[in-house]
């Protein structure tokens, strides 16, 4: 059986661990070639080590450590890509924090600010770097991980919901300027997962995170049941040829029947489904 990957390029930035790992591994099994890009070099030796067990002889792996919020990192991580596999067809991007935590009067703005450059600014210096490599190749899928902040408001988590809405609002800007390239862009919410990030929550505590997002994060800790299986089936449905037309939304994991999509890709696309836009008077049912 053909791997719906297989042959692919595809850049997996976060993939030291949590998400980001996770997609990795699901790329590497369904054939595709794989650089893992974090921060985090011993994580990510670690993770190659991981992933080459499940790899073909003909499959090829490599690690490139970036901050992606810095530009000189993330060029030279593009001419590393093009020496080694000369284009990248696929970029999925789970690099993100959660940033300072608390009212927004008690927030550093340094602080506040290193976030939205890791959140929001990095994004866009990824696509600045590589839509040009994919224009020239003609072919493209960009996949963002976005979170809970991009649709609701998230108190004492104000950089992180501000980058995440503003992400989102990237995502769909990108689609419409690549539009005619043969390249999507597309966000997805992942769901509550039990990752790194829910750790960091549940140990600022509740005077820093607020007592609602405490108990809910205290809660999701004990009983969630949500599985990277939905995230990982829709990012690959996403990097395969089975989403073609499908560009601008944001789309979750959990929640979405983006299984069906395949039947009217068109439509949704050319729709304001799965997008952010203001709600009027005129779109309430009374």
């Amino acid at each position: 059986m053909k791997k719906i990957l297989s042959g692919q390029i595809a850049l997996i930035f976060g993939s030291s661990g949590g998400i980001g790992k996770e997609i990795a591994g699901a790329f590497a099994t369904q054939g595709a070639n794989l650089i893992l890009c974090s921060r985090n070099i011993d994580k990510l030796k670690k993770t190659k080590l991981n992933i080459e067990k499940l790899i073909s002889n003909k499959q090829k792996i490599f690690y490139f450590p970036v901050d992606i919020s810095n530009t000189n990192e993330v060029h030279k991580l593009k001419e590393y890509t093009i020496s080694k596999f000369s284009r990248c067809d696929i970029i999925v991007n789970s690099a993100g924090v959660y940033g300072p935590k608390g009212l927004i009067e008690e927030n550093q703005p340094q602080q506040w600010l290193d976030a939205i450059k890791i959140n929001l600014l990095g994004p866009m210096i990824i696509f600045h770097n590589f839509i040009p490599l994919m224009k020239k190749q003609n072919y493209g899928k960009i996949i963002q991980l976005s979170g809970g902040g991009a649709t609701n408001p998230m108190p004492y988590l104000s950089s992180y919901a501000a980058s995440k809405s503003g992400l989102v609002r990237l995502i769909e800007t990108l689609a419409k300027e690549i539009k005619d390239y043969n390249i999507t862009a597309n966000a997805v919410a992942p769901g509550p997962l039990n990752t790194g990030m829910l750790d960091e929550i549940i140990n600022a505590g509740p005077q820093k995170v607020g007592k609602d997002f405490f108990n809910k994060s205290i809660d999701q800790k004990r009983n969630n049941k949500n599985t990277f299986k939905n995230i990982i089936d829709l990012t690959l449905f996403l990097a395969s040829s089975d989403s073609e037309g499908i560009s601008g939304k944001l789309i979750s994991a959990l929640w979405d029947d983006w299984q069906k999509w395949v039947l009217n890709s068109a439509e949704i696309t050319n729709s304001e489904l799965y997008t952010l836009r203001r709600i009027v008077d005129r779109d309430r049912y009374i």
